[in-house]
């Protein structure tokens, strides 16, 4: 008799989903920005919400609830009901790395029903003009050469620039210390003048410095190289370091539940808007790369990017205050 009420209520379930998909969309869908206006996944949300608005035939309303480092907005996302009408921009800050720095009210496994990755964003390595290697393995070769020399500086205590220093030391097997700033402002100046030997830092951020001929690009972070700079290896490539893989993902997500039809239908209309010409030039300048997935290709994104800089915080005994 169980076994009879649970298949029932599967059925029950299974048509619901189903009838709620048929008629979806009709009214607007609101998209939760756990940051501020102007801040790159908000204006990620910004981009792709007009084009998916018109193809959808609803609109496409951002809704920012900044704060606790996007812990608010996730919240916010799982208050609403799981009907498809409340999605979020998702990102590796908030649900890749600060779930094992501090305790948040969500598992980022479960508590989600992925939609579709909208972009990544690549960080490079960086050094002074005048720094005597000129190449990943020099840089690897002279820092184990003199182990108490050399410094690398990031924009803050476990930020993905942070890790990103932690993973190179860890598989090229570097005695080197991190020196954490309270922004990237602070530490390319120091790095600028010497004080700092290298720094991982985002795309957008220090090409123009690369460009004027201030900063030097060793390798950059991710598989695959950098569309804004197409001439530097990657970590993997100049190191033999295959398994060096480091970028900043950003997704679209919403409540776990949320039936399969809908999602599938949202991860479509986004996959059309990044398309556009218009909307990938815009990409460019914010550093990022568009990128779009089914729900499982972004769902198995989300789980290894939470393995793999979990592993490196447990590793490298990393603790924010």
């Amino acid at each position: 008799m169980k076994v009879i009420f649970k298949f029932i209520a599967l059925l029950f379930l299974f048509f619901v989903g189903q009838a709620s998909a048929q008629g979806y969309p009709n009214r607007p869908i609101k998209i939760i920005v756990g940051f501020p206006p102007g801040q790159s996944v908000d204006v990620v949300a910004r981009l792709i919400g007009p084009p998916m608005s018109q193809s959808l035939g609803q609109g496409v309303v951002v809704d920012n609830r900044p704060g606790a480092g996007g812990a608010i907005g996730v919240s916010a996302l799982l208050s609403a009901p799981a009907d498809g009408y409340t999605a979020m921009i998702a990102s590796s800050g908030p649900m890749s790395i600060n779930p094992h720095l501090s305790k948040v009210a969500f598992d980022p496994r479960t508590s989600f029903s992925p939609i579709t990755m909208l972009a990544s964003l690549q960080y490079v390595l960086v050094t002074q003009p005048t720094f005597p290697a000129n190449s990943l393995r020099e840089m690897i070769a002279l820092v184990k050469a003199n182990p108490d020399k050399h410094n690398f500086a990031g924009s803050g205590n476990g930020t993905t620039q942070h890790l990103a220093g932690e993973l190179l030391k860890m598989q090229a097997g570097l005695d080197i210390k991190f020196i954490p700033y309270a922004g990237s402002t602070a530490a390319l100046t120091d790095l600028m003048a010497g004080r700092i030997s290298y720094a991982f830092e985002t795309i957008a951020t220090v090409l123009p410095l690369i460009q004027a001929g201030k900063l030097k690009a060793i390798a950059v972070s991710s598989l695959k190289r950098s569309s804004q700079l197409p001439d530097t290896p990657t970590v993997a490539e100049a190191a033999d370091l295959p398994d060096f893989n480091v970028v900043a993902w950003v997704g679209l997500v919403a409540r776990a539940g949320t039936p399969p039809d809908i999602t599938t239908r949202l991860a479509a209309e986004a996959r059309k808007a990044l398309q556009s010409p218009e909307l990938r030039e815009r990409y460019q300048t914010l550093g990022m790369e568009p990128v779009s997935s089914s729900p499982a290709e972004l769902q198995r994104i989300m789980n290894e990017a939470y393995d793999r800089y979990g592993d490196v915080i447990k590793r490298a005994n990393i603790k924010i205050d």
